[in-house]
């Protein structure tokens, strides 16, 4: 097995650092953006070129099932929205697992 000990680093660089508890410090003050995916549909190109203020998308998704909370295209989470005064939030009631996979 080789690891990173094992592999030089290419000529007038460093190796990267180790992983230290101050660098992962300085990883959780990263910030990411999230999203929440609530379901998808599938239209003709006729059906959104006909699309205006009023219309219904229909979604796969029934208004009960959990949503999928994203960063970049993973899924890192799951959960059931809710009402947040005049804002919606998700409650989150599953961490990380792709349980059903990718759609």
């Amino acid at each position: 097995m080789v690891t990173e000990r094992d592999v030089p680093a290419p000529e007038g660089t460093q190796a990267p650092a180790p992983l230290t508890a101050g660098s992962l410090a300085t990883l959780g003050a990263l910030s990411l953006p999230v999203r929440v995916r609530i379901g998808s549909g599938e239209l003709t190109v006729e059906e959104l070129l006909r699309l205006a203020p009023g219309a219904v998308v229909t979604l796969d998704q029934a208004v009960d099932d959990p949503v999928e909370v994203l960063v970049g295209e993973r899924v890192v989470a799951r959960g059931d929205l809710v009402s947040v005064g005049d804002e919606m939030g998700v409650r989150i009631t599953q961490i990380g697992g792709e349980a059903g996979g990718e759609r």
